[in-house]
């Protein structure tokens, strides 16, 4: 049976805590919620870890967030050895909110890079501290100088961030708004939802599941550490905190 979790991430990526009802605990031991503010991998964005408060105060430590059936299934990891709930019992969601908030603004600086380098997308990885997005980029020739300069434009102009949602027919008549080159938003699953920055998009619009910071100076000072050839035309970008480095 594949159930339907409530993202409350969508609607509030600020939401650390959250009261839930556990619906299911899968045969690997998974906990599925009818609700939560756990974001589950995908897109290159990792999944969240925290735990989860009993009504008796203990907590069940959470590994990882993973997606179940399908996306619209999500399902917590409990670290090993921890007890498992009952079905039915109601619990409260709390996230490592300061490594997912890391993760929210390497995620906005990816969409940044996006924009500064507007080319085809062909991986990407939020981390903690480094990020990778790999660009088709035709020609060398891009300087990771000017790359970080553009995005830290971007960053102190502090554009609104926010999202908005389209059916799939308009996202089919609007195809090049998916950046991605070999990954399109899945089918069947309802509206697609766009990240949009600047007001009105000005900046940038683009379908993304992720969370992000609510305007662009969260990203705080970031940088392009490196740029490296993975093949006659994809170009690896490393986005990392702080400021450039000094030559």
């Amino acid at each position: 049976m594949v159930y339907r979790t409530e993202k409350a991430f969508l609607d509030d990526a600020y939401l650390t805590a959250c009261e839930a009802k556990v619906v299911a605990v899968n045969e690997r031991g998974g906990i599925i919620l009818d609700r939560t503010n756990f974001y589950a991998t995908s897109g290159g964005q990792p999944g969240d870890t925290g735990w989860l408060e009993r009504s008796d105060g203990s907590r069940i430590e959470i590994a990882a967030t993973v997606n179940g059936e399908d996306k619209n299934e999500i399902v917590l990891v409990p670290a090993e050895g921890q007890a498992l709930p009952q079905t039915g019992e109601t619990v409260t969601c709390h996230i490592d909110w300061e490594r997912r908030y890391k993760l929210m603004r390497m995620h906005t600086a990816c969409h940044l890079l996006s924009v500064v380098c507007p080319y085809p997308i062909t991986s990407a990885n939020v981390g903690e501290e480094e990020s990778r997005v790999d660009l088709d980029i035709p020609e060398a020739g891009v300087r990771k100088e000017e790359v970080t300069e553009q995005i830290m434009a971007l960053v102190r102009g502090n554009h609104p961030i926010y999202a908005e949602w389209i059916t799939e027919a308009d996202l089919e008549a609007n195809p090049d708004m998916v950046k991605s080159k070999n990954v399109r938003p899945p089918k069947g699953l309802g509206n697609i939802r766009l990240v949009c920055i600047g007001a009105n998009a000005a900046v940038d619009s683009q379908p993304c599941g992720g969370t992000h910071v609510s305007e662009t100076q969260e990203v705080g000072e970031v940088h392009i550490g490196k740029i490296d050839k993975k093949g006659r035309e994809n170009r690896r970008f490393r986005i990392r905190f702080g400021p450039m480095p000094v030559q």
